[in-house]
C-alpha cells in the first residue's frame, strides 16, 4: 500500500511535464488549459478536447494530495495571538527553586537547624515581654473593639457624627503612633520584628479607615430613608453546596458584631462591605497546595554585606545585587499575593480573588502600581482618590496626592523599624513617579523595578551599617 501511494504522483508529475512543457525545437505552446497548441509542422493537435480532460484529470489528482503548509505566524510572534505561556511560567518556576536551592542545602549543611519552631513558642510563651512584636499586634485587639463600639454608639444616635469623628481620629492616630513609638524606644526590637508589627498596623488602619466610612455611608442612606446600599453591598452571597447554611445577607446595623468584624480583619481585603462574595466550599486540594507553596517559598533567603562605599565598588554592588533582589522580589510578590492570599481567602471562603493584575505587562509606572497590588489600589481608589476627585480637584492633584500617601507608608515601614531616617523609599518612589511618568515602555518599567529597588536597599543597608558597626569600631 506505502509503495502504491508512493508512485501516483511521481507518475503524475512526468505526465504534466510533457503536457505543459515546450514543444520541439522551433515550436511555440501555450498554457496547458485546453487551447491550442503549434506543432513544428504549423499543424493543431487533432483531439483538443482529450488533451483538455486529460489535464484536469491531472488538476483533480493534485488536488486531493494533503497539504502540509499554511499562512501561519510564530507562536512567540505578536502577531500569532498566542496567549498560553503554562509550560514557560513552570519552567521559570523550576529555576527559581533550583537556583536557590543550593543556597538553601549550602547553609543547612553549614550551620544546621537554626530556629527551632517548638523552642520558639515555649521561649514567647514563658517571656512573652521579650518578644515584643507579637506583643504589639495582640495590643491591637483595643484598637478593633474601639472602633466596634464607636459605630455601635453611632448607629443608635448615643453619640454625635462630630464626636464619633472625633473619636475616630484619636484611634487611627494612635494606631500609627503607638507601634512606631514601641518600635523606637525598645531595645530588643528587631528590624524583622519592627517590619511585621507595624506592617500589621498599616494594614490595620486602612482596614478600619474602610470600615468607618462604609458605616457612615449606611447612616447616610438610611437618614434618607433609602432601602439598598448600593455603595455598600456587593453581589448576593451564594449558597454552599455541601448543604450547610446560607451566608444570611446581613443590612446596617446588623453588621456591627464581633464575628463581622473580625472577618474583616482576617479577610484578604482593604475595603470593608456587609456582605462579601463568598465561595460555595473549601478545596482542600486546592488549600494544600497554596500551603505548600508558602512553606516553600519561606525557604529562600539572602544577605549581602559590603564594608566600604566609593562610587566604583557602590555601582559593582548594585549591579551585583540587582538581579537576586530582583529575584527575591518576584518570588515575595509569588508567595504573599498568590500562595497566602490565596490560601486565606479559601480558607474563609472570601470569593474576590482579584489580587493582582498583569503588572508585568505595564508600560507606565502608573500602571504598574495600578496592577500589581489590587487590595490597596481599590482602597485607595475608594476611599482616597474619589474622595478628593469630589472635591473638585484634577486627575493629577489626586493622582499625586495617592503617590505621596504610598510613599509616606512605604517610608513608614522601612525607616521605623531601621531607627533611622533617609527618605529613601520616599524619594524613590515620588521620583519614580514624576520622572518615568508617560509611555515609556515595558522594558523601562522592568529596568526601573530591576535597578531602583537594589539602590534603595543599598543605601539603607550603607547606612544602617555605619549607624551602628563604624561607629562602635
Amino acid at each position: 500500500m506505502g509503495d502504491r501511494n508512493d508512485r501516483v504522483p511521481m507518475m503524475t508529475g512526468r505526465t504534466r511535464r510533457s503536457t505543459i512543457g515546450p514543444t520541439p525545437a522551433g515550436g511555440n505552446s501555450k498554457q496547458a488549459n485546453g487551447s491550442k497548441q503549434s506543432s513544428a509542422g504549423g499543424k493543431t493537435p487533432s483531439h483538443p478536447s482529450h488533451s483538455n480532460g486529460k489535464v484536469k484529470k491531472e488538476k483533480q489528482v493534485y488536488d486531493m494530495t494533503p497539504n502540509c503548509h499554511v499562512l501561519q505566524e510564530s507562536l512567540l510572534s505578536s502577531a500569532s495571538g498566542y496567549s498560553n505561556y503554562r509550560g514557560i511560567l513552570n519552567w521559570c518556576v523550576v529555576m527559581l527553586v533550583l537556583s536557590n536551592a543550593r543556597l538553601f542545602l549550602e547553609n543547612l549543611l553549614k550551620y544546621g537547624i537554626l530556629v527551632d519552631p517548638i523552642q520558639v513558642v515555649s521561649l514567647f510563651l514563658k517571656d512573652p515581654y521579650s518578644w515584643p512584636a507579637p506583643c504589639l499586634v495582640i495590643v491591637s485587639n483595643v484598637f478593633i473593639m474601639a472602633a466596634l463600639y464607636t459605630e455601635r454608639r453611632l448607629s443608635v444616635g448615643t453619640i454625635s457624627e462630630t464626636t464619633g469623628t472625633f473619636l475616630y481620629l484619636v484611634n487611627l492616630t494612635t494606631l500609627l503612633c503607638f507601634p512606631s513609638a514601641t518600635v523606637l524606644t525598645l531595645t530588643s526590637m528587631t528590624p524583622a520584628g519592627g517590619v511585621f508589627a507595624l506592617g500589621v498596623y498599616t494594614i490595620l488602619f486602612m482596614k478600619l479607615y474602610s470600615y468607618k466610612d462604609v458605616n457612615m455611608w449606611c447612616r447616610e442612606i438610611r437618614n434618607t430613608k433609602a432601602r439598598t446600599l448600593t455603595r455598600s453591598h456587593s453581589c448576593p452571597s451564594v449558597a454552599q453546596s455541601n448543604g450547610s447554611a446560607v451566608h444570611a445577607h446581613v443590612f446596617y446595623p446588623g453588621n456591627l458584631t464581633h464575628r463581622d468584624i473580625y472577618y474583616f480583619v482576617f479577610a484578604p481585603t482593604l475595603c470593608y462591605e456587609l456582605n462579601f462574595p463568598r465561595s460555595p466550599r473549601i478545596r482542600k486540594s486546592f488549600l494544600l497546595r497554596r500551603l505548600f507553596e508558602m512553606v516553600r517559598g519561606d525557604l529562600v533567603s539572602c544577605t549581602p554585606l559590603w564594608q566600604d562605599m566609593d562610587f566604583s565598588r557602590m555601582m559593582e554592588r548594585m549591579l551585583k545585587l540587582a538581579v537576586p533582589n530582583h529575584l527575591i522580589w518576584l518570588i515575595f510578590f509569588y508567595w504573599f499575593f498568590h500562595s497566602s492570599m490565596n490560601f486565606v481567602a479559601e480558607l474563609m471562603q472570601f470569593g474576590d480573588r482579584e489580587f493582582y493584575r498583569d503588572w508585568w505587562n505595564s508600560e507606565t509606572v502608573t500602571y504598574f502600581w495600578s496592577n500589581w497590588n489590587i487590595p490597596v489600589h481599590k482602597w485607595c481608589l475608594r476611599h482616597f482618590y474619589k474622595p478628593i476627585m469630589r472635591r473638585g480637584a484634577n486627575k493629577w492633584v489626586a493622582q499625586t496626592a495617592v503617590f505621596l500617601v504610598s510613599a509616606f507608608f512605604h517610608e513608614y515601614l522601612v525607616s521605623v523599624p531601621l531607627k533611622m531616617f533617609r527618605l529613601w523609599a520616599f524619594m524613590g518612589m515620588m521620583s519614580q513617579y514624576l520622572v518615568l511618568e508617560g509611555n515609556h515602555g515595558n522594558a523601562a518599567v522592568w529596568i526601573s523595578l530591576i535597578i531602583g529597588q537594589p539602590v534603595a536597599v543599598l543605601m539603607y543597608v550603607h547606612d544602617y551599617y555605619v549607624i551602628h558597626y563604624m561607629s562602635q569600631s
